[in-house]
C-alpha cells in the first residue's frame, strides 16, 4: 500500500478540493437567496469542509481523511484559529448532519439567521483561501 500512496499527486488533491470549495460556495449562497435554508447552510459546511481538506492535503502531503467534522480537520491540518473562526467551524458542523441525515434536523434556521451564517463563513473561507 505504501507504493501506491507514492503516486498521489498533492497539487492535484489541493486543487480538486480548492475547486470544489469555490463551487460549493456559490450554491450555498444561491440556496441560501432562494431561501433554501438547510440546504443552503449544507453546502456551505461543504465548501469550508473542502477547503479544509485542501489544508490537509498540504499540510499532511497525503490524502484527506473521510470526516465531516471541521474543527477535526482544521486540528489536522495544524491551522491557527482564532475563536470567533473555530466557533464559525463548530456551529456549521451541525449543517453536515441535517444535510445528510433528516432526523438528525435539530434547529429550524431562519433566513436572516442563515445571512448571519453565511456571512461569517465567508470570512473564515476567505481566510483559509488566503492561507493555501
Amino acid at each position: 500500500m505504501g507504493g501506491a500512496r507514492c503516486m498521489i499527486n498533492i497539487q492535484k488533491q489541493i486543487e480538486y478540493w480548492r475547486q470544489g470549495s469555490q463551487e460549493d460556495w456559490a450554491v450555498a449562497q444561491e440556496l441560501v437567496d432562494r431561501g433554501r435554508v438547510r440546504h443552503g447552510l449544507f453546502f456551505a459546511h461543504l465548501a469550508l469542509e473542502k477547503i479544509l481538506k485542501a489544508h490537509v492535503c498540504a499540510k499532511t502531503q497525503d490524502l484527506a481523511p473521510r470526516t465531516h467534522n471541521l474543527v477535526h480537520l482544521a486540528e489536522i491540518a495544524g491551522l491557527a484559529l482564532g475563536k470567533a473562526q473555530g466557533d464559525t467551524l463548530a456551529e456549521m458542523n451541525e449543517y453536515a448532519s441535517e444535510g445528510r441525515y433528516p432526523d438528525l434536523m435539530v434547529s429550524t434556521t431562519t433566513v436572516e439567521e442563515a445571512r448571519g451564517y453565511m456571512k461569517r463563513c465567508q470570512e473564515v473561507l476567505a481566510c483559509l483561501m488566503r492561507k493555501l
